[in-house]
């Protein structure tokens, strides 16, 4: 299979160094050429953990139109920041109708990428799906190194339409298959979306941390403690609000963790600290890092705006949109994806709860 994975960061190099293990031919695209400099000349990615080895994949490039020539499928897995850009870029210059998946797509990524596609390229429809979040629990140690700590089980997959997400699963590697699960809506895998949950909060109250440069800290296991574990109960449980506003009742947290890694944590924290996979993960050096720029704007703001949609308070979401807001000295809300956009986008495709409501049925009642 022709296989593009686009962002060489943390996740991509993992996907590409996988797929290409498992005899698939693989280009990695980055848009920084700086970033990918040694593996332009080397082509070869080395990884520990789960993952052990290094491989040759089949081509690196900078080249927007190199990446997008004759795909199979594309996988993306850049910050959601960049998801308007890669939209437009590959609406631009693909010529033909493929798989493309964001991994994962935060927030109502997919809604975003299929409507900003859709404004450059209407001769080559595209299939447009989104994971909940990454199979791959992993840091990039080198520009060409990557650790893959562990692969979670059952990461939720779902394109506009639930009825198609067996067969898209089925579309994708083998590999992947058996780590992919069809969610029942992009609700799941969207307002499902725990990255939000689990990196705006713990990163903003340990800021002091964060930043002293004479020591580091275990994201999950030091910056997680039981009082912050149950703030993130809190913001945690309005996701689940929102959830149940658009007519679907979805897993909190907590039994995401114990579900994706065999846990059996009776609260947030206690599942955090049961994670082995979690007990090597160092916390970012400083606050300018994607689990704020991308989580807040592209995560928790609209699932804010969803919320108050829907007529609910949204507190604590709330508030760490406004801590995130005035320590970085950006205005989130004003950055992050317009919910009356996403309000349109749901109406407009017919999309429908469990009760054959729109999910924004409620907000506009």
């Amino acid at each position: 299979m022709n296989i593009t994975v686009m962002g060489a960061g943390n996740s991509g190099l993992a996907t590409a160094a996988h797929l290409s293990m498992e005899g698939h031919s693989v280009t990695l695209w980055n848009r920084s050429e700086e970033t990918i400099k040694e593996l332009l000349e080397t082509k070869t990615i080395h990884c520990e953990g789960v993952i052990e080895g290094s491989c040759t994949i089949h081509a690196v490039t900078a080249d927007i139109e190199v990446a997008v020539s004759d795909p199979d499928l594309i996988l993306i897995t850049t910050p959601a920041t960049a998801h308007r850009e890669l939209a437009e870029l590959i609406g631009r210059y693909i010529k033909r109708s493929t798989l493309i998946v964001l991994n994962p797509g935060r927030t109502f990524g997919a809604l975003e990428f299929k409507e900003v596609y859709e404004q450059f390229n209407q001769e080559y429809p595209q299939t447009i799906a989104e994971t909940q979040t990454i199979i791959y629990t992993c840091r990039k140690t080198a520009p060409d190194a990557v650790n893959v700590v562990a692969l979670k089980t059952e990461v939720l997959l779902s394109t506009f339409n639930p009825a198609e997400n067996r067969s898209i699963i089925a579309r994708m590697p083998r590999c992947l298959r058996a780590h992919l699960k069809p969610a029942r809506s992009m609700v799941e895998t969207s307002i499902g979306n725990v990255g939000m949950i689990l990196h705006c909060a713990p990163l903003l109250l340990n800021a002091g941390w964060t930043e002293n440069v004479h020591s580091t800290y275990k994201y999950y296991y030091d910056g997680i403690t039981p009082s912050v574990g149950r703030l993130l109960e809190k913001i945690d449980g309005e996701r689940l609000q929102v959830a149940e506003g658009l007519g679907w009742e979805l897993e909190a947290t907590k039994d995401w963790l114990n579900r994706s890694y065999g846990l059996k944590g009776s609260t947030l924290f206690d599942a955090i600290q049961q994670n082995k996979a979690y007990r090597t993960i160092e916390a970012p050096s400083r606050l300018e890092h994607r689990y704020i720029l991308e989580d807040v704007p592209f995560g928790l703001v609209p699932l804010e705006g969803v919320g108050h949609a829907l007529g609910l308070p949204m507190r604590e979401t709330g508030l760490i949109i406004d801590l995130a807001s005035s320590i970085m000295e950006r205005d989130f809300r004003a950055e992050g994806r317009k919910v009356y956009d996403f309000h349109i986008l749901f109406r407009r495709k017919g999309a429908q709860g469990n009760d054959g409501t729109s999910w924004f049925a409620q907000a506009s009642s």
